[in-house]
């Protein structure tokens, strides 16, 4: 087990810990965070804490078709690990067909989010944006309604594996195993994916170097030419963190001049950022900074999945905004007038974008799409 991972397991197994068999009630799991010195602790909500029985049950759901209405899609579906919990997909279809608004985002690291989703500063926990996919109707995703929340919890009951696993994950609960124990279970799980095992990272404990191109790259992209640093400078790059010893929290949105659909700044609905909570102009096209670990991985990009590869995202940002010629999306980005003065034409040459891009491929965390205590359960059974 690679010392960097988020979670101490232990050395008992799971049948062990749970006390499965041995007609003695479960024992509480401890849980340890274990992380290099550049990375702080997560903040863990005081209602919700670790546990390894927890996480293990937040794994089995997360990777469970039942507790989707019609039973066809798991959380999985759209966040595969081999993607670094990501899907290759622009948009992804929920359980109805229907297609999501927008791309789906990495999980990996998302302890250390402020916001959640790509643009709403009033989903500020992991439980509180499980709520989205299970129970949202615009797209439907899950399709958890409350017409068929019963059956799904029934389906729950029925697997003898979950009763159990709900009474040693929540003891102090009268009833164990209701939806918002289920949703507290995978917020559990997802705040234990964590990666912090990149190149990158051994780099700065002394374990690992960067070839000569990567090492021009981390120049660029920490240095004042690129300024990508300014909005994903963090241990997390990002520009939205909170952490065990946060006093104040940042939520920054940015309009990085994807679209001008009117010459006045207009993104497409239903994607208008901010925009859609404030209503304010300035704030359309506003989305959140997601984290660039594991980037290489994880495309196609924007909040939109409209940019295919790194290298054309890279282009963008070079030329200061996206220029679209033509179609019913035509309009210049790069004129927007509610862009972020921080994006802003830097013309990087062909050999800093090579540079800029090799240095990406750094954050790339080769245990996280491999380890097994994020794989699929199920599958392991089958």
């Amino acid at each position: 087990m690679n010392g960097r991972a988020v979670a101490f397991w232990g050395v008992l197994s799971l049948a062990a810990l749970l006390g499965f068999g041995t007609g003695l009630p479960a024992m509480a799991a401890d849980w340890a965070w274990s992380l290099p010195n550049h990375v702080p602790e997560p903040r863990v909500p005081a209602d919700n804490p670790m546990s390894a029985a927890k996480v293990e049950l937040g794994r089995r759901l997360f990777y469970d078709t039942r507790l989707s209405g019609n039973g066809t899609i798991a959380c999985a579906s759209c966040h595969l690990q081999a993607r670094a919990f990501t899907d290759g997909r622009a948009l992804a279809p929920g359980s109805t067909g229907a297609l999501t608004h927008r791309n789906p985002q990495a999980l990996a690291n998302g302890a250390w989010n402020a916001t959640y989703t790509w643009a709403n500063p009033a989903l500020v926990s992991l439980e509180r944006q499980m709520e989205v996919p299970l129970f949202g109707d615009d797209p439907i995703e899950m399709g958890v309604t409350d017409a068929n929340r019963a059956e799904i919890l029934e389906r729950l009951r029925l697997d003898p594996v979950y009763p159990p696993l709900f009474r040693q994950s929540f003891p102090e609960a009268a009833e164990p195993l209701t939806m918002a124990t289920v949703i507290k279970a995978v917020a559990a799980f997802q705040r234990s994916i964590v990666s912090v095992d990149s190149r990158y990272d051994r780099y700065l404990q002394g374990k690992a170097a960067l070839s000569d191109p990567e090492t021009r790259g981390m120049n660029l992209f920490f240095g004042e030419r690129a300024e990508c640093h300014h909005c994903h400078g963090s241990f997390n790059f990002n520009d939205q963190v909170v952490h065990a010893r946060t006093r104040e929290v940042e939520t920054l949105f940015h309009n990085t001049g994807l679209y001008n659909l009117d010459g006045a700044g207009a993104y497409p609905f239903p994607n208008r950022g901010l925009f859609e909570f404030t209503a304010r102009p300035e704030d359309m096209g506003a989305f959140r900074a997601p984290s660039l670990r594991n980037v290489a991985v994880t495309g196609p990009y924007m909040h939109d999945g409209s940019i295919a590869t790194l290298a054309a995202v890279i282009d963008a940002y070079s030329d200061g905004g996206r220029a679209i010629r033509s179609g019913a999306l035509k309009g210049d980005g790069r004129l927007n007038p509610h862009k972020s003065g921080l994006i802003a034409r830097i013309g990087l040459t062909p050999q800093e974008k090579r540079d800029l891009l090799a240095f990406l491929g750094t954050l790339t965390d080769e245990t996280l799409l491999t380890d097994p205590r994020w794989s699929d359960p199920w599958q392991a059974e089958r």
